[in-house]
Parts: C-alpha cells; structure tokens; sequence
C-alpha cells in the first residue's frame, strides 16, 4: 500500500494533522486515548481497499497544536473537528465514521449534531458514563483522578483512572496483560507524552458529556455500538451497554477488549469492515 497523503488543517484553536488514504467512500476514523492517526495504522491500509480512509491527531494529541496550550477542550469543538475534516476531503457528501473510545464520544456528538453528513456511525466503547444509574459514583472517580493529578502527578492520576475503568459493577476475573504488536509497542513514548494533556482535560470533558438520546434515536438506524468481547463488566464497555439499552439497539461484540484496536487489529478490522456495511 502506498504511503497516505499527509496535511494540516487549521481549525478555530489548532491545527489538525491529517492522514488521507485509499479510495472509495470516505470513511473517517476518530481515535481515542493518546495514540491519535497512528493508532490505526493496524487496519488503515486494509480499510483503504475499500474505502477513503482519513484518520488524524485530535487537537492537542501528538502533530495538531493548540493555539493556547493550556485550552479547556469541550467534547462539541472535537466533533466539529471531525466535521471540518469531513468537510475538507468530502464537502457536502454523506460519509462513514468510526469512533474508538473518546473518539467514539465525538462520534456519538458529531450524529447528533450533523446526522444528515453521515451515512453510518460505528462507535467502539465510548464512555458515557452518564447514561448509567450509578453515574453519581463515576463523576465522584473523575473528581479523584482530578484531585490525585494535581496534587501527586500523572501516574498516580493513572492508577486511581485505571481501578476505575476496571472495577465496574460486575466482577470481572483477572486477565493476563494483552501481548500488543510491536508496531504499536514502538508508539509507547508519543502514548506517555500525550497522557498529561489526556488525564488533565480531555478524561474530564469527555467522561461527564451526557448524550443526547432524544437525537440519537432519531438517527438509530444509522449507528452502530460496538463493546470488546473480552471488557464486558468494565465502566466503558457498562457505559456503551446502558446506552444501547436507552436506544433500543443492538450491542456489537468486536474481537479483544477496550483496545482490541491494537491488540487485535486484523480481527477488528474485519469486525468493523462488517459494521460499516449499509
């Protein structure tokens, strides 16, 4: 596969750095955590055979600067990056999206807000953790992963974040630590860099945004959610149960857990090829 075409789009606040792909239908990929563009690069290539895929740094993340580094970031200005984005390799047209994680909160919020520039929405465990009954207890872990960053740092921030995520409400057996390949091993030092900027504003605009049902119902024959068959009783994959109940829909199972992205590329590929199918 060819190497893909690379940009800058400049947006109010940032520049995006972008990756453009493939042919065929546009399909943008929205990443989560840290790891920004290169966290698709396991399936971008095999994506390409079938569609434009576009994937890019959110702003903040890795390439795409801030104007103001030290900017408030608001879960309604990163999906109308994603929207600008559209806009730029597919003006007015209808295309596909994938959201992983926080990405996929962005996705949900770009439906919301833009239903008629997308076809299909595939979401992989967004956390919306305001859909649950016990969401009181989540808005009381944010404030403590809030409280540990700035008073101890990121790692101890990290570890109140990670017993989180981990204990949801149903027991979960312990699990082995996944073996990741080692092309996203190698992206290990972008993944620290970016954690600072992740756990100090993008964990809590991210996890306290409350979907908007009412206009996700109305677009339910174009969204897909998707929860790791390996995550079920953690918070993010809880989260994306509850709101797949609230909507009335079915939950997708995709091969690996939370980051069966990059655990189980080849396979979640194919998972999310199958989802995006109209």
């Amino acid at each position: 596969m060819s190497d893909p075409t690379v940009g800058s789009l400049r947006v109010s606040g940032a520049n995006l750095h972008y990756e453009v792909r493939g042919q065929g239908p546009v399909l943008l990929l929205i990443p989560g955590g840290t790891g920004g563009a290169a966290s698709f690069d396991g399936v971008a290539d095999d994506l390409a055979a079938a569609y434009t895929v576009v994937t890019y740094d959110p702003r903040g993340m890795a390439r795409s600067t801030l104007d103001d580094p030290e900017a408030a970031q608001h879960v309604a200005e990163h999906a109308d990056d994603a929207f600008r984005m559209l806009e730029l390799v597919s003006p007015g047209e209808p295309a596909r999206v994938f959201g992983a994680s926080s990405g996929a909160i962005a996705a949900l919020h770009l439906l919301t807000a833009r239903p008629e520039r997308l076809t299909r929405v595939v979401v992989h465990e967004p956390p919306v953790v305001e859909v649950l009954p016990d969401a009181a207890e989540h808005r009381a872990l944010l404030a403590r992963v809030r409280e540990t960053f700035h008073a101890e740092g990121l790692m101890p921030a990290m570890a109140v974040f990670a017993a989180g995520l981990a204990k949801g409400g149903d027991t979960v057996e312990p699990k082995a630590e996944p073996e990741v390949p080692p092309r996203a091993a190698a992206r290990a030092e972008q993944t620290m860099a970016g954690l600072p900027y992740f756990v100090g504003r993008i964990v809590p605009a991210f996890m306290s945004y409350a979907p908007d049902i009412r206009r996700l119902k109305e677009s339910a024959d174009r969204l897909v959610l998707a929860g790791g068959q390996d995550s079920p009783g953690e918070l993010p994959h809880r989260a994306t149960a509850a709101l797949a109940e609230r909507l009335g829909t079915e939950l997708r199972s995709f091969p690996g857990g939370h980051i069966g992205l990059t655990t189980h590329p080849r396979e979640f590929g194919e998972a999310l090829l199958k989802a995006l199918r109209i």
